[in-house]
């Protein structure tokens, strides 16, 4: 039997922010010509392209759109040092580059181009949507609202006054010239140090990297450090006018339900709230289907030429 023809194209491709090379993948349809309208996409925590970032895509891109998944900076197939070191304040400029990026190419239409996140970059995703009037229209999946609120609903004050004293003890050691400190991301040990604890956040990352070569099981403690202080909930009343889809998981314990149920009451139309059955992981495991398309069908919906423009001047 002949081979079935793949519905999209692929190119690797790389883009410079701030003198590092970032890396990713360019999906085109297969079926259509340029130009399209692009949807640029980056995981959460951690987490790298080759996964299901690239199935996310692969489904936007069956609608008529292109797509662009990317490695942050420090991370995966990325340039970047120290490895395996999140900065959110980075990764919000790496976004940004990236819509540089895709508006430099002939086969885009510069106008009608969207952001997708999830988790860590969900958080992100709200970030950039409020600051960068390029986007038109955004989709945050179980997104991070507030890194120190959450911390707070995760954890007892004994273990984040021992954290705290970890942050010190790494600043100090990168004062006095050392390596920062790093830790595992995860692991199946019980009661073991590690940034992202417990079976559901193992299973899930450990799955991934199975699939991803280029994942890393570690992360800089300054890494923690930061994401204590990132707050991209204090963006979201910013970003109307552009159409907000926000996925959310109703058990979820890592970027917690209830503050993303509370960030979604902030924000101003036009936007939408998809809640699931399940964890923060459901989302990717046995609700894949739902938010894969769900994100598809808003960038169908609010991406295209005729849709009356409401920027203000």
């Amino acid at each position: 039997m002949p081979k079935s023809v793949p519905a999209y194209l692929s190119q690797k491709v790389e883009f410079i922010n701030a003198g590092c090379v970032l890396r990713g993948t360019f999906y085109s349809p297969a079926d259509a010509k340029g130009p399209w309208p692009v949807v640029v996409m980056a995981h959460g925590w951690g987490m790298v392209s080759g996964g299901d970032l690239e199935d996310y895509a692969v489904g936007i891109v069956a609608e008529g759109f292109a797509a662009l998944t990317f490695d942050f900076r420090h991370l995966g197939a990325s340039d970047g040092e120290p490895r395996q070191e999140i900065d959110p304040l980075r990764q919000v400029e790496d976004y940004r580059s990236a819509i540089d990026y895709v508006r430099s190419r002939h086969d885009i239409d510069k106008e009608q181009i969207g952001i997708w996140g999830s988790s860590y970059s969900g958080g992100h995703a709200l970030v950039v949507a409020a600051i960068d009037r390029r986007v038109r229209c955004v989709v945050a999946q179980v997104p991070t609202i507030s890194g120190w609120r959450a911390a707070q609903m995760r954890t007892s004050y004994g273990d984040r006054e021992a954290q705290h004293l970890r942050f010190e003890q790494d600043r100090e050691a990168r004062f006095s010239g050392h390596e920062g400190h790093r830790i595992p991301m995860i692991s199946q040990t019980p009661g073991e140090k590690v940034a992202y604890p417990g079976f559901d956040s193992y299973s899930y990352m450990s799955g991934q990297g199975k699939i991803c070569p280029t994942w890393r099981n570690e992360i800089t403690v300054r890494s923690l450090e930061l994401a204590w202080t990132y707050e991209p909930g204090a963006f979201i009343e910013r970003i109307a006018p552009t159409p907000l889809l926000m996925i959310a998981a109703t058990t979820d314990t890592v970027t917690p339900t209830a503050l993303q149920q509370e960030a979604y009451q902030r924000a101003y139309h036009p936007k939408r709230l998809l809640l699931v059955p399940g964890d923060h992981y459901s989302v990717y495991t046995e609700h894949f289907e739902t938010t894969k398309t769900a994100a598809a069908q808003w960038f169908k919906k609010h991406l295209h030429k005729d849709r009356e423009r409401l920027w203000v001047t």
